[in-house]
């Protein structure tokens, strides 16, 4: 679900960014290579934050604790 979320963002963004870039009537394929790299950037943030969470040890359940 996060990286989802994530992704949508990252499509949004992409989205308006490659629109400003043809209102200021940059060349489309300048536009393209943005876009690409705007993608493989989303993809490596989104990726550890679609990790699963670690879960304490049930044998020692406050071994986390700082006391």
């Amino acid at each position: 679900m996060v990286f989802g979320l994530y992704s949508i963002g990252f499509a949004v963004v992409i989205g308006s960014l490659s629109y400003g870039a043809h209102l200021l009537l940059m060349p489309t394929h300048w536009i393209v290579v943005g876009a690409i790299v705007f993608v493989g950037a989303g993809i490596v943030c989104c990726s550890p934050a679609s990790e699963q969470p670690e879960f304490p040890n049930p044998e020692f359940p406050n071994e986390d604790c700082d006391r």
